[in-house]
């Protein structure tokens, strides 16, 4: 056994009297204690303040570890948040068209951290001129047939769409994002509504990331982007 100099037990004691929270907030010596005391009482006699206070400690720790897990999704979210909002002025910066794609294409992928951006336009056969010398202001432009869009998002299915899709990417992806196809693992595609008389567009994101889209996320800030998106290519449409 080890030999305490008398003076300094005397020391620890009125410490430990005058600072019973040093003790009472140090796990570990609590343990010491509880351990020490089950000892004392002999193998056969179970202390039921040493079981409460292992139960308790195990909720304190789970408590922590949500604390941790929420303060860390509200970080996220607020991230998220910025980063949708810079990717919104930017948009909004555009005094020509011109300039609007190129944004959308440049410096808003890059806000967003896309890997490719793609605006889906269903065309008339009558419309394909006007539509083909949007396509020429920008290669992020992709023309399709009417109907597409709502079987892209559906996958061909008989569905209802919805404003927001995440997901890996599907078969089509080839015709949405041509020589891009091969290196997009998951896509967010957002529909959009380009008002009476116009048939429904999509725009889409990419990523290389397999996970950086997917079905477990939520998709208000995207609802958010497609809405302001739709009205400012009114205004371009106009």
């Amino acid at each position: 056994m080890m030999n305490i100099n008398p003076e300094t037990e005397q020391e620890l004691r009125e410490r430990i009297i005058s600072r019973p929270d040093f003790v009472l907030d140090d796990h570990d010596v609590m343990r010491a204690l509880i351990s020490a005391n089950e000892k004392s009482m002999g193998a056969n006699i179970v202390d039921l303040r040493g079981v409460a206070m292992e139960r308790l400690e195990t909720r304190l720790d789970r408590l922590e570890d949500t604390h941790r897990s929420v303060i860390a999704a509200a970080y996220e979210n607020l991230a998220g948040t910025n980063q949708v909002h810079r990717a919104i002025l930017r948009l909004m910066d555009a005094v020509e068209f011109e300039h609007f794609m190129s944004d959308l294409q440049g410096d808003v992928a890059d806000i967003l951290r896309l890997d490719s951006v793609r605006l889906v336009l269903e065309t008339r056969q009558k419309d394909m001129e006007a539509a083909a010398a949007l396509k020429d202001v920008s290669g992020c432009i992709t023309l399709v047939i009417p109907g597409f869009v709502d079987a892209y998002l559906t996958g061909g299915r008989d569905t209802p769409t919805r404003a927001v899709t995440l997901r890996p990417v599907g078969p089509a992806v080839e015709q949405v994002f041509g020589e891009d196809a091969n290196l997009v693992q998951s896509e967010a595609c957002l529909k959009l509504d380009f008002g009476p008389g116009r048939l429904p567009a999509m725009l889409v994101f990419g990523s290389h990331d397999p996970q950086h889209f997917s079905q477990q996320q939520g998709t208000d800030l995207l609802a958010f982007f497609g809405g302001v998106f739709e009205r400012v290519m009114r205004r371009w449409l106009a």
